[in-house]
């Protein structure tokens, strides 16, 4: 794989041994234990907006590039997600296109990557490298497979207009374990983005009205369940086990397994990546461990989303405040 073949160059001989050494005493170069994961920080919206104004100047070219990238989406469905020392940023937007022939009644659902050199130096701008595509494949077979998100909800006008969503996933700093900091960078983004509500008018019906967020209260998406990617690192021939490798981990791994289940323990999709095949006795503690992991992962975004909304609706309460205590008095005089 391209990303780690560009990080396995910056390490020295020593440093590989030294991480391989260590890993065969339970000991991980950041103090983790094997089955342990990195912390994990979820913000949305205005919250990302205070952070990039409080920067430092060498930090100024990417709090720039952060904050453009803000600038063009609304505040909801924007999320950025810090897995350690990995951030990936979700931003979730739709709008009205026709449904595809064989799904006439079914939404769109589209995920897209974006991989700077900011993040990382062996990332190239311009066309998706193998390691954009297979986070974007991971990503998307774990949520569209599962059915987590209703695209039947999603439909407007049968056969006419339907809800195509789109994802963008933004690395905007690489310290390894890509794929489960996007995937609940997705999941931020999508349960707090707001679609506009649309109504059928017009002579023959047919006619679809988009009534502005001013008149009629923007729509949340209906998600049925959170698909949680949770990735594992193989080492020494597939035969030492860790969870959540970092950026020097996954230079010296053998082989990658993404497992991707529910907080209920569903099992969505598997995706194995390089190495010798892992038997069946590997694959089942692994799937206990990401279910357990699954399912605190799960409550943690649950818990940053209310918080959230919970902001969210008190910011429009002042916006429309009730009658003050200068419009009382006049009222009585």
């Amino acid at each position: 794989m391209e990303g780690r073949l560009a990080n396995s160059w910056r390490l020295t001989v020593n440093d590989k041994n030294f991480i391989k050494t260590a890993l065969l005493s339970e000991i991980r170069i950041d103090g983790r234990k094997p089955f342990e994961y990195r912390k994990i920080s979820i913000k949305f919206g205005r919250q990302l907006l205070k952070e990039y104004f409080l920067i430092d100047a060498i930090l100024l070219v990417e709090a720039i590039r952060c904050i453009l990238l803000f600038c063009i989406i609304e505040e909801d469905g924007s999320s950025e997600v810090q897995l350690g020392q990995t951030r990936v940023m979700g931003m979730v937007t739709a709008q009205l296109v026709q449904p595809y022939r064989d799904r006439p009644k079914e939404g769109i659902l589209s995920i897209f990557t974006e991989f700077s050199p900011m993040a990382d130096p062996s990332f190239e701008p311009g066309r998706p490298g193998e390691l954009a595509v297979e986070l974007g494949r991971i990503v998307d077979r774990g949520l569209r497979e599962s059915r987590a998100v209703d695209t039947e909800s999603l439909c407007i006008l049968a056969g006419k207009f339907v809800w195509a969503i789109r994802i963008d996933l933004h690395i905007l700093d690489n310290g390894g374990n890509l794929v489960d900091a996007a995937n609940i960078a997705a999941l931020a983004a999508l349960l707090t983005f707001r679609r506009p509500e649309c109504s059928l008018g017009g002579e023959d019906g047919q006619e679809v009205i988009v009534h502005p967020p001013e008149i009629r209260e923007p729509l949340p998406l209906t998600v049925h369940h959170l698909p949680v990617a949770i990735s594992f690192g193989f080492f020494s021939n597939e035969s030492i086990l860790v969870i959540d490798p970092t950026h020097n981990e996954e230079a010296v791994m053998g082989g990658r397994m993404t497992t991707t289940v529910n907080a209920n323990g569903d099992i969505c999709a598997i995706q194995k990546s390089g190495g010798e095949g892992v038997p069946r006795r590997v694959i089942m503690q692994c799937l206990q461990l990401a279910t357990s992991k699954a399912a605190s992962i799960t409550k943690q975004i649950k818990d940053a989303v209310e918080v959230f909304n919970t902001e969210r609706a008190l910011r429009k309460i002042k916006r429309h405040p009730t009658s003050t205590g200068d419009d009382v008095r006049e009222k009585q005089n």
